[in-house]
């Protein structure tokens, strides 16, 4: 688990997943008072074992500005509206 301190462009090879997982999120909020959006997957239908947290991470809001950022520019970067698909 750790606190995303940054998103920037990556540049390694990926290719789209074929397993497909849960997910959850919570808004956890630190002794400063600073809110983190923590979002958390569990293992695949597939897993071996009984489903358990594989990866976590949290978002503050300068962050989470940066994720919405990116988001709108994959899916809406024509000008469409979320949600219009």
């Amino acid at each position: 688990m750790a606190k995303v301190r940054n998103l920037s462009p990556g540049t390694q090879r990926v290719d789209v997943h074929p397993t497909e997982v849960d997910a959850f999120y919570q808004v956890v909020e630190a002794e400063d008072g600073t809110k983190y959006l923590h979002i958390s997957t569990f293992g695949s239908d597939s897993r071996k074992s009984a489903p358990k947290m594989s990866q976590a991470i949290q978002l503050d809001a300068q962050t989470a500005r940066e994720l919405v950022a990116v988001i709108q520019d994959a899916f809406w970067s024509s000008g469409a509206k979320p949600g219009s698909s």
